[in-house]
């Protein structure tokens, strides 16, 4: 089966200034903040963690990253690879999963990773979640 051509929704270590930016360089186009309603973020062991919302109220905010079409391909496989997700494997970090998220230019469907249902349950029941969405988080106010 061919994956569908969606651009990425990222939120934490692939954002610029962070540790797996280096990651995405010189393969991407256009970078535009973003927001994906209905889902929480929740602060993993030195990364951060999105759960879809059961509520729907909650957003996390990021970056909607164009990927160029000659390394996409690539680009999916690597990203997969580092969010441990492998198609069909409920057991994985992450699922990746297509959602839309919201620009100052409007809706659209991306590629985002979030949390699998039995790790969604855990963190909704004994965490809480970032405040403000944003990752890094920064110091308590």
């Amino acid at each position: 089966m061919t994956e569908r051509r969606l651009p990425f929704f990222v939120y934490g270590t692939l954002r610029a200034g962070q540790r797996n930016h280096g990651l995405l360089r010189g393969r991407t186009g256009a970078w535009t903040p973003a927001t994906l309603p209905g889902a929480l973020l929740f602060q993993g062991p030195g990364y951060p963690i999105a759960v879809l919302d059961p509520a729907g109220t909650g957003a996390v905010h990021g970056d909607l990253v164009d990927v160029a079409a000659g390394p996409y391909a690539e680009v999916l496989a690597d990203l997969d690879m580092l969010e441990s997700y492998r198609p069909g494997d409920p057991a994985g970090l992450y699922l990746r999963v297509a959602r839309a998220v919201r620009t100052a230019r409007g809706t659209r469907e991306a590629w985002v990773y979030v949390a699998p249902p039995e790790r969604a349950a855990g963190l909704l029941a004994r965490a809480r979640p970032l405040p403000t969405g944003t990752w890094p988080a920064g110091p308590a106010s």
